[in-house]
């Protein structure tokens, strides 16, 4: 797409696709300049023992977790060779905040406001957590498709989050589906 007019989201705007034909977008130039960069890194405070024993004993809770997640002996003999996070574990759960930075206002956007729904998302695990892990998560905008549906325009934005430990290694990768009409 080229040189669509300067919108807010929420707002229609004109631009040309790749034929040179005028067509309705829901997609900024900030979305534009946004797309495929990711932002800026969040690490987590090393994993200990202790948090993924308490994580697995509170989501299994009232059933016994699986000792993988808590009992060290028997994690040894596993192919793990020791203890290993449950999938959802959050390192991100106990954030230690020393200043909270302000939040800007947004300005509302002008032109008629639009609705969205979540779409969903996909999870995709690589290595599990480890205690003495420091996980790395960064997102980005990673791509969006426009689309006439029975709502008329619509826009489908993909947003991707990844958490890499401090050998690189892929924990997770989410994709979320934004609907906005």
């Amino acid at each position: 797409m080229s040189a669509a007019t300067p919108v807010a989201l929420g707002e229609r705007a004109m631009s040309e696709d790749e034929t040179g034909t005028t067509r309705t977008t829901l997609v900024t130039p900030d979305m534009e300049a946004r797309k495929g960069v990711w932002g800026s890194e969040r690490v987590s405070p090393p994993i200990s023992e202790s948090d993924i024993r308490k994580w697995a004993i509170a989501v299994y809770w009232p059933e016994t977790p699986p000792p993988i997640f808590w009992d060290a002996a028997y994690a040894a003999t596993t192919r793990w060779g020791g203890i290993i996070a449950p999938p959802d574990f959050n390192p991100f759960a106990w954030p230690i905040v020393t200043e909270r930075p302000e939040k800007k206002k947004a300005d509302r956007p002008k032109g008629p406001k639009l609705r969205g729904m979540n779409g969903g998302q996909v999870e995709t695990y690589g290595v599990p957590m480890r205690p003495g892990d420091v996980i790395s998560a960064r997102n980005r905008l990673r791509d969006w498709e426009e689309r006439d549906t029975r709502l008329g325009l619509t826009l489908f934005s993909y947003s991707e989050l990844e958490w890499r430990n401090q050998r690189d290694e892929l924990i997770k990768r989410r994709v979320s589906t934004a609907i906005l009409y």
